[in-house]
């Protein structure tokens, strides 16, 4: 054999191994390569794979997406998809040590992928409980369950606004989330009054953001912020003294007080505290000893504070209504609720921010809103504007570290550059 062959065979010795050592580490569950031919060059190009929740498909897979229907199982998904029942019988076994086919919800994504012939039988289902847990039920030649987690980033986004008319229409031309507005409103529910915000109001606000694929799923926290009102500065710091995160002002003083500010998300107040006011349904005037949040049926309502249950029923005007007793001096009252929250009983304890029910028409009510009461030794008040002593501020043994903190994130707050009229989001990856 000559020296030229013996090269042209040790050429095609090493390009078979190369390829062989590419199949090898090239992760997949059914592996095809597919070839086409460039009608231009006349090259042949390897087409890359698709890959669908880390599983490689071929041209013989379908991908049907769809979401949970109500009442639907998950085995009523896979019979109709030709999946014997002995098989389903055998995956909702599998699955329970991994996930509970019996907790799928309605409107909840899942994706079948399918054999593109006649029976179209389903090879695999991918459920989506949420934005970043997904649970893969393969059918192949083995059984398999698996609760998969998508990656999870954290992006710090700055945002400046100014505020045009009422907060919420002002929110809604920024395209700021709900989420971020109504933890922005929490933070300085007892400093200012969002229902009467004046034109020309700004802010600027520093907060993290998670998200997966680039696609938001909540804020994780708000860093610092400030607000100028009526042409007064407010300023928020989060800070952990070793009970948690709260929220301070710059000289150190807490911004929160025993009570949520607002027994809803930040919605409209559509009557306030008012001791001569003429009743939409009476049709006379008489007292009216609460505050009226208007929201739409079902909203949730959340208890201001901890405290005990006192009563939680239908009762004539009230219609379904709870009542908490907070301490020896407060005491609240949630009024016209479509229903009580499940488990809410009298005698039961509650936390602050806890959902107790959920907004509606119940009683004398001339459309869907809550009716909230506040009592202060034992005496009705208007629960806007009752002073209630503050938390604690820093402590002497905190306040150097706190300073620091502060320092660095009002330098950041000032590098951002007012907005003129709309809001400008900025965002980096942290």
């Amino acid at each position: 054999m000559t020296k030229r062959w013996l090269g042209f065979l040790c050429i095609i010795t090493m390009a078979g191994a190369a390829a062989l050592m590419n199949n090898y580490y090239l992760p997949s569950l059914e592996r095809k390569t597919v070839v086409r031919t460039d009608t231009v060059t006349n090259v042949e190009v390897e087409k890359e794979p698709r890959i669908l929740y880390g599983m490689i498909l071929d041209d013989d897979h379908l991908v049907i997406e769809d979401k949970i229907k109500r009442n639907e199982r998950l085995g009523d998904i896979l019979e109709q998809y030709n999946v014997p029942a002995s098989i389903i019988h055998e995956i909702s076994n599998l699955s329970r040590k991994i996930f509970d086919p019996r907790k799928i919800a309605a409107n909840k994504k899942y994706t079948l992928i399918c054999d593109q012939d006649s029976l179209m039988r389903a090879r695999a289902l991918v459920y989506e409980p949420n934005a970043v847990e997904y649970v893969v039920f393969k059918f192949g030649d083995s059984l398999s369950v698996d609760l998969m987690k998508r990656d999870v980033i954290e992006v710090e986004k700055t945002v400046t606004g100014v505020i045009t008319s009422t907060l919420s229409a002002s929110i809604e031309e920024m395209g700021i989330s709900n989420d971020l507005t109504n933890r922005f409103v929490d933070i300085f529910g007892w400093q200012v009054d969002f229902q009467r915000l004046q034109k020309g109001d700004k802010f600027k606000l520093i907060y993290h953001e998670n998200q997966v694929d680039g696609i938001s799923i909540g804020i994780k926290q708000i860093d610092a912020i400030y607000f100028e009102h009526f042409g007064h500065a407010y300023w928020a710091f989060p800070f952990d003294q070793g009970d948690g995160v709260d929220y301070f002002d710059e000289q150190g003083k807490s911004m929160r007080k025993a009570f949520l500010k607002y027994p809803i998300e930040f919605t409209r107040i559509s009557s306030r505290y008012n001791l001569n006011r003429f009743h939409p349904v009476q049709k006379r005037y008489k007292a009216h000893l609460g505050t009226d949040f208007a929201a739409p049926t079902g909203t949730p309502i959340r208890t201001v504070g901890d405290g005990v249950v006192l009563e939680a029923q239908y009762k004539g005007g009230n219609g379904n209504y709870v009542k908490i007793r907070h301490n020896a001096t407060y005491t609240t009252q949630y009024l016209h609720m479509s229903r009580i929250a499940s488990g809410v009983r009298a005698g039961m304890r509650v936390r602050q921010g806890e959902t107790i029910g959920y907004v509606g028409s119940t009683g004398l009510a001339s459309g869907p809103h809550l009716c909230y009461r506040f009592w202060k030794n034992g005496r009705q008040v208007d629960a806007l504007r009752v002073e209630l002593p503050p938390s604690e501020p820093v402590k002497k043994e905190h306040r150097e570290a706190f300073d620091v903190i502060k320092t660095q994130l009002m330098q950041k707050l000032n590098e951002i550059p007012f907005a003129e009229t709309a809001a400008e989001t900025y965002a980096s990856a942290k």
